[in-house]
């Protein structure tokens, strides 16, 4: 069974963003003298923090991924509100200096690959998608591609970020349906670094950034696997659907898993191998 969800062994160090925002960075290094394969950058989801990443992160050293991950603007141990967003695009301008500051330690010639889950998987491809910076292969688990918003809520979105773009309210996240193992639900209820603020600013970019990734889902080039969730209930599945129905099949492997909730590596044991073999497969064919 993978390591529960929790904090990195050890403490986090830390990037200065662009306007000189601490955002706390976590690494988990291969033992000495392994051969490195390529290094994964994780990118979390609304509400948790890079820490709950440990069993995949142990996963991917196992299998000769160096592994780093950082908590978002707003998240976690980093700087800003809970749930805040200082501008529209601020999470992808983040995760571009990330991608900065990774490469410019990792060995030559190394293959990165970023792996968002859920909010972060739609950060991530954002980044791919404005060309903000190079990646060499993206993992998307679960993203939010689709915010599953009424009609009414689109209308409040639409007027709300102007007149209080700063406004904090809960993000309606229901825990019990972050996965069928009980142990992690209790653990993210009981995780001081987990919140449920979200910001006018930070939904619209959520609302209006899934649709728009899956509009150039046509034009993808760079090398995906898209793993979602059927049973999910904290983002909608059918934003995932409309992407791989639409993606070249040369660019983008997707499956779905119809059983499973939303954090799909966080799964119990059972329901998550085949998740965790399809990760595996997928990286030896294209991040060798």
């Amino acid at each position: 069974m993978p390591a529960p969800p929790g904090t990195a062994d050890a403490a986090p160090s830390a990037v200065t963003a662009r306007d000189g925002e601490r955002l706390a960075v976590y690494d988990w290094p291969l033992a000495e003298g392994a051969a490195l394969r390529g290094c994964v950058l994780l990118v979390h989801g609304l509400g948790e923090h890079a820490g709950r990443y440990t069993g995949v992160a142990q996963r991917l050293n196992a299998w000769g991924f160096a592994v780093r991950g950082y908590d978002q603007y707003g998240h976690g141990r980093s700087g800003g509100p809970r749930g805040g967003l200082t501008s529209d695009l601020r999470l992808v301008h983040d995760l571009a200096d990330l991608i900065d500051a990774t490469r410019s330690r990792m060995a030559l010639g190394a293959p990165l690959v970023l792996l968002g889950h859920s909010m972060g998987g739609l950060v991530a491809a954002r980044l791919v998608a404005l060309k903000l910076r190079a990646v060499d292969a993206l993992v998307l688990s679960s993203p939010a591609f689709d915010a599953g918003l009424n009609a009414g809520q689109k209308l409040l979105l639409a007027a709300l970020p102007r007149i209080a773009p700063n406004l904090r309210l809960g993000n309606g996240l229901d825990a019990q349906y972050l996965s069928h193992d009980p142990a992690v639900v209790a653990a993210y209820r009981a995780d001081r670094l987990c919140h449920d603020r979200i910001s006018a600013r930070l939904a619209r970019f959520i609302a209006e950034g899934g649709p728009a990734t899956v509009a150039q889902a046509a034009h993808w080039r760079v090398p995906t696997l898209l793993l979602w969730a059927g049973a999910d209930r904290l983002v909608n599945p059918a934003g995932s659907a409309a992407f791989a129905a639409a993606a070249p099949p040369a660019a983008v492997r997707s499956q779905c898993f119809a059983a499973l909730y939303h954090e799909l590596f966080n799964e119990t044991t059972e329901r998550a191998a085949p998740v965790f073999d399809h990760l595996r497969q997928w990286l030896d064919a294209h991040a060798a």
